[in-house]
């Protein structure tokens, strides 16, 4: 089995432009979403970007460990496969875990489970519900990304990586409800000025430990219920 965690970031966001590099403390934010999801056991941890991105990320990559790759900007379900094919990742077991660059408060343990479970079962497609929006990840089966690539057509399903998954026939999908301690009904990504003003109040909530990146200690401190 080999595993890469590949975080798709980019930075002209039509609402809030320029977010990724906005600051979370002394740090961009991509840089805090690359920080949690390093605590994500994988073989390889990857920075996805369009080839215009490149240059504002290469820094915070390199210094949070993780690789850098680019590939299409508006068809990132071809950046994915690409970054597949670039690395050689290994089939037919290899497995990816897909991030998105607007999620500094993602789930670490979470994220590891979710491949955990849908690599036991073989699944071409994993992802709980009941967590907090954005604080999950999507487990793909390489073997599975590879086919929706070469099938996928629509924009919606090339824009987003994964709906062709769980929206067509003949994949094996694994959809759970997530463990108690997981499961809130709040957000914690980042789209809009008041999301990210939002976002600072969050982290320093949080405490200054590697707690901070496990599911329950973010909702204990961060739920409002």
């Amino acid at each position: 089995m080999k595993t890469a965690l590949i975080l798709q970031a980019r930075v002209d966001s039509s609402r809030l432009p320029g977010k990724a590099l906005l600051p979370l403390e002394d740090e961009p934010l991509v840089f805090r979403v690359m920080e949690a999801l390093l605590r994500v056991p994988a073989d390889l941890h990857i920075l996805a970007c369009p080839e215009d991105a490149k240059e504002a990320f290469a820094l915070p990559a390199k210094r949070a460990g993780f690789l850098l790759f680019t590939g299409p900007k508006d068809d990132v379900l071809a950046r994915y496969a690409a970054a597949v094919r670039f690395f050689e990742l290994v089939l037919p077991y290899a497995r990816i875990i897909r991030a998105t660059g607007d999620n500094p408060f993602v789930f670490a343990d979470a994220a590891w489970r979710i491949n955990e479970e849908a690599a036991a079962l073989d699944a071409d497609y994993s992802a709980y519900s009941g967590l907090p929006y954005g604080a999950g990840v999507e487990s793909v089966a390489v073997k599975a990304l590879l086919r929706a690539d070469n099938e996928a057509h629509e924009h919606y399903e090339r824009e987003h990586v994964c709906p062709y998954l769980y929206t067509k026939a003949g994949f094996k999908l694994h959809r759970p409800l997530a463990p108690k301690e997981w499961q809130a009904d709040y957000s914690v990504t980042v789209d809009t000025k008041d999301e990210y003003e939002r976002a600072i109040k969050f982290y320093n909530l949080l405490p200054k430990t590697e707690e901070r990146y496990l599911g329950a200690t973010i909702n204990k401190h961060l739920c409002p219920n």
